[in-house]
């Protein structure tokens, strides 16, 4: 683990840590100051990996303190570290995160992006984001996992229907992998080449059928039992037993929201489209600090 680091003096007395840690692949930059001596960090963990963070939380000189982390990729291994070393953690919102930096004065760095998380969090301003609880991390892994093995599946159904097309081929009346369209798809006349096409396609959609078949059985047991599911079919139109799972936290944080009839204003079947409006979340408190009520929380 390399760590980067510019000190200010150190005193051995009771700290109270407020930090921002900016997450990349190759390395996580950190900046945090002491309120309580004035002790100051900066610098960068390399590489971003979980024993590195561990080590470099374990040479922290108070276990009491409060960090900002973005919410892009890579944050869910570091906001686990921190709270397993007793941290308060702030998820920071990143597009709001980046709105509330103002007009840019200098190049943009990852230095002034620990700066601004500090910042924002000191001053109370820090856009939080809710942290899931880890079922709810690993059930959006399976239902991302279900998204891209789908976006798979339709891309190759969509080869099918280019190649058909090409040769001036009607589009099947039924369902293209229904049984009566797959013995059309045998019988029809293509060049070798568009057979050829044609054969591959097929036979990589069947794997990915495969695969989806016991993760969609698994999604729609889940979303029969869960309480938040069921309570988001039920108040949220558009939201069924596959895509239930993907919100299940958010059943007691959103308001309900008016269903559109079938057949009404811009209604396309199976395209539902719903608005989830978020209500604003009570944010983990600051550990108070000598510099006044106005950093005591945020």
């Amino acid at each position: 683990m390399i760590v980067q680091a510019t000190w200010a003096e150190s005193k051995e007395v009771p700290m109270s840590i407020i930090g921002g840690l900016d997450v990349h692949r190759a390395q996580i930059t950190f900046d945090w100051v002491d309120r309580d001596s004035g002790e100051t960090r900066r610098g960068r963990i390399a590489p971003a990996t979980r024993a590195g963070l561990r080590g470099w939380l374990g040479e922290l000189p108070s276990a009491e303190g409060a960090f900002a982390v973005e919410g892009c990729t890579g944050w869910r291994f570091v906001v686990e570290e921190l709270q397993a070393a007793g941290l308060v953690v702030h998820l920071a919102e990143p597009a709001e995160t980046s709105s509330r930096r103002g007009p840019k004065r200098r190049a943009k760095t990852d230095r002034t992006d620990a700066r601004l998380l500090r910042e924002l969090l000191e001053q109370g301003r820090l856009p939080s984001s809710w942290i899931p609880p880890t079922w709810i991390l690993d059930l959006r892994t399976t239902v991302r996992l279900r998204k891209t093995l789908v976006d798979q599946r339709t891309a190759w159904q969509q080869r099918i229907h280019a190649v058909l097309f090409h040769h001036g081929l009607p589009r099947p009346q039924q369902e293209l992998l229904s049984g009566a369209s797959r013995a059309w798809l045998e019988r029809v006349v293509l060049p070798p080449a568009s057979r050829q096409a044609l054969a591959i396609a097929l036979g990589q959609i069947d794997p990915l059928d495969a695969e989806l078949a016991p993760i969609d059985q698994w999604l729609r047991t889940l979303a029969r039992r869960q309480p938040g599911c069921r309570a988001l079919m039920t108040r949220h139109y558009g939201i069924g037993a596959i895509t239930g799972p993907d919100h299940p936290g958010r059943a007691g944080r959103c308001p309900p929201v008016r269903r559109r009839r079938p057949g009404g204003p811009r209604h396309r079947p199976g395209h539902h489209r719903v608005r989830l409006r978020w209500q604003a979340q009570p944010r983990p408190p600051v550990p108070p600090g000598p510099r006044g009520a106005a950093l005591g929380a945020v």
